[in-house]
C-alpha cells in the first residue's frame, strides 16, 4: 500500500514539475514570435520611410537640375 502511494505521489510530482517547463517554454516561443514579429515590422518601416527618403531626395535634385539648366538659360541670352 505504502508502494502505491509512493509511486502515485511521484508521478502526481513529475507531472505538476513537467507543466511549468512546458508553460515556460511556450511563453519562450511566444516571446521570440512576437520579437521576429515587431523586428520584421521596423524594418518594412524602415525600408517604406528609406524609399520614401530617397524618393524626395530624387525629386529636390531635380529641382537643382532644373533650376541650374534655368539660370544657365538666362545667362546665355
Amino acid at each position: 500500500m505504502k508502494r502505491v502511494a509512493a509511486f502515485v505521489l511521484l508521478v502526481a510530482l513529475s507531472v505538476a514539475c513537467s507543466l511549468p517547463a512546458q508553460a515556460r517554454r511556450t511563453v519562450t516561443e511566444d516571446n521570440m514570435r512576437r520579437s521576429h514579429r515587431e523586428a520584421k515590422q521596423q524594418q518594412k518601416l524602415l525600408k517604406k520611410l528609406s524609399k520614401k527618403q530617397r524618393k524626395a531626395m530624387k525629386k529636390y535634385q531635380k529641382a537643382q537640375r532644373k533650376a541650374i539648366k534655368k539660370a544657365n538659360h538666362r545667362r546665355d541670352r
